[in-house]
């Protein structure tokens, strides 16, 4: 209760951000609507002045012409209100999109360990859209207030009988704007919910196509992503019937309302009290009083803004890392871990773990699955903070160390590199920095990757679109771009696991001799990479069982048996 209480507080402290930025637009907007509302106003006193003039024989072409300068002052003032109201809804959707993926590219794995990507696809476009439009909504609110309140202080004007009469009926409109907001809200959260939740698995069966297809499961897949579309039905349903019972609500309370007004005002106009042209400006005024139809609109826009930002407040919840400003002394890149624990709901992944790295050395991490060594291998170089324990890059804590020194001295490679690039040649130099040509087909050539690449149609400046490559390929791009961009501590996470035993001892041997890696930190499935390393760290439930030669930990049965699931074969690379 208390975390979805904060919740609340950060998504209406973000809505109150957007407004801030918006505040100029949003101004605009409330001047032109109020402008709109006060000018629809005037409008039917000077009908009802004008009729009075015409049926009493005097001139009136002056209250004429100002009836239809009016009217068109109302038409020029509606459509700037449209235009600026949907370029402040563009400007406040981007400012939304930008701030929350900002946070979410800095708060790193540890959003997606959250919330699923799908889900963030979705508040970063559905729900910032709905989001974006707050300030025009709540501008337009206030505004829209201005035209009831202002029909009934002009209704008394006209006539404190009619407007006496109106009042009678106003408890009923506020309890049923009330009544609509708090239903409206619920409908419209758990609506947005389903809508993650079938974005989260959709782009799970888009990034596991290969697999349904395989298996032929794509009915059942099918069935199992539109699973929530019946609770999404429910809730649109369930808004709807809100809007429409609200609706029907008032389309019986408001007639009601008018025509007491009506009524009373042809008495006073029977009574000689209230002149035609006023019967027709509080008939008019009575209208514009009871203009609720206009106001759950603008409130259902502001339930919409205000769920979407408590969605989107759902992302910010994820503290972002933070960095300091320690400086990194000169040093071959020695990494410490001390008492490094990692908790993932009610199961410790690590657990007091302690692993020493001498800089230039390389340390291969085996266990079975299950182990710790990717969240080992995470934790290294602060792609996320432990929850207890301290990490060390030559002597200074990682957390210390500025974001751009940080991930200039630790470089990754990983299983199932993304290629981001745009290019090959471009995939290889995206980092920090960028490095020159030259040193990209050395690294390419470091990496076994070269000779693909030279063969592609356009080589290194092939887009990745138009080249497929395999499990391998793939691996040996991500492997290269580690490599141009060398530092202090390099972490393989898993990166040659769908290398060929060749393969893999080339890029092994370069990674000493031509890549200048430093330090590394490598996931070994296959004794084969366990043996070419320095020492090996053996994991099990997240402890150290042992570290040492792999030669020596070979005598060991346990040990022979965590590669006796065939891992040492080597891998189809093609």
């Amino acid at each position: 209760m208390d975390e979805r209480r904060d919740q609340h507080r950060l998504a209406d402290r973000l809505l109150r951000d957007s407004l801030r930025h918006s505040a100029l637009p949003g101004a605009a907007i409330l001047v032109l609507s109020t402008a709109g509302a006060a000018a629809g106003l005037a409008l039917p006193a000077l009908l009802g002045h004008t009729l009075d003039l015409l049926l009493s024989g005097r001139p009136a072409t002056a209250w004429l012409t100002a009836c239809a300068a009016l009217t068109c002052l109302l038409v020029v003032l509606d459509a700037l209100d449209g235009l600026l109201t949907g370029t402040t809804n563009a400007r406040s959707t981007a400012w939304f999109r930008r701030r929350l993926l900002g946070h979410v590219l800095a708060a790193g794995p540890r959003c997606t360990d959250r919330v699923p990507p799908g889900d963030i696809v979705a508040r970063l476009v559905g729900n910032a859209a709905h989001a974006g439009g707050a300030p025009a909504a709540l501008a337009g609110t206030v505004a829209a207030v201005v035209t009831p309140v202002g029909g009934l202080v002009a209704l008394a004007i006209v006539d404190l009988w009619t407007a006496g009469a109106f009042l009678v009926g106003m408890p009923l409109l506020f309890l049923l704007l009330k009544a609509f907001v708090r239903e409206s809200g619920d409908s419209v959260a758990r609506y947005q919910e389903s809508q993650g939740e079938i974005a989260a698995r959709l782009v799970e069966a888009v990034g596991g196509a290969r697999t349904i297809a395989a298996a032929g499961t794509a009915r059942r897949e099918q069935a199992r992503i539109l699973e929530p579309l019946a609770g999404l039905s429910a809730q649109g349903y369930r808004m709807w019937r809100v809007q429409g019972r609200s609706t029907a609500q008032a389309a019986v309370v408001v007639p009601l309302l008018q025509i007491a007004v009506l009524a009373v005002a042809g008495t006073r106009l029977a009574a000689g009290e209230l002149s035609l042209g006023g019967l027709l400006a509080a008939a008019r005024y009575a209208a514009l009083a009871t203009g609720i139809g206009m106001l759950v609109g603008r409130l259902n826009g502001l339930v919409r803004s205000r769920g979407a930002a408590r969605r989107l407040a759902g992302l910010l919840a994820v503290p972002a890392t933070a960095y300091g400003d320690a400086r990194l002394p000169a040093g071959e890149g020695a990494l410490e871990l001390r008492g490094i624990t990692v908790v993932h709901g009610d199961r410790t992944i690590l657990d007091g773990l302690d692993v020493t790295v001498p800089g230039g050395t390389s340390l291969a991490l085996v266990g079975r699955s299950g182990s710790g060594k990717s969240t080992l291998a995470t934790v290294a170089g602060r792609l996320a903070d432990p929850d207890a324990g301290t990490v060390t890059l030559d002597g200074v804590p990682l957390s210390e160390l500025p974001h751009d020194v940080l991930r200039r001295a630790v470089g990754y490679a990983f299983e199932r590199p993304a290629l981001l690039g745009g290019t090959m040649g471009g995939t290889i130099a995206f980092g920090g920095y960028e490095p020159d040509a030259p040193a990209v087909r050395k690294a390419a050539s470091a990496a076994c990757a070269d000779t693909f690449v030279r063969r592609l149609p356009h080589g290194y400046d092939t887009p990745c679109a138009q080249a497929p490559l395999s499990g391998g390929e793939a691996q040996r791009l991500g492997l290269a771009r580690a490599f141009a961009h060398p530092g202090r501590l390099l972490i393989l996470d898993d990166a040659t696991s769908s290398l060929d035993t060749v393969t893999e001892l080339r890029i092994g041997e370069a990674l000493t001799r031509d890549a200048g890696a430093g330090t590394r930190l490598l996931i070994a499935h296959r004794a084969s990479t366990a043996a070419r390393a320095d020492q090996v760290a053996w994991l099990h439930e997240g402890r150290i069982r042992a570290v040492g030669p792999h030669t020596r930990l070979w005598q060991l049965d346990d040990y022979r048996a965590v590669f006796a699931d065939g891992t040492d074969e080597p891998d189809d690379d093609d």
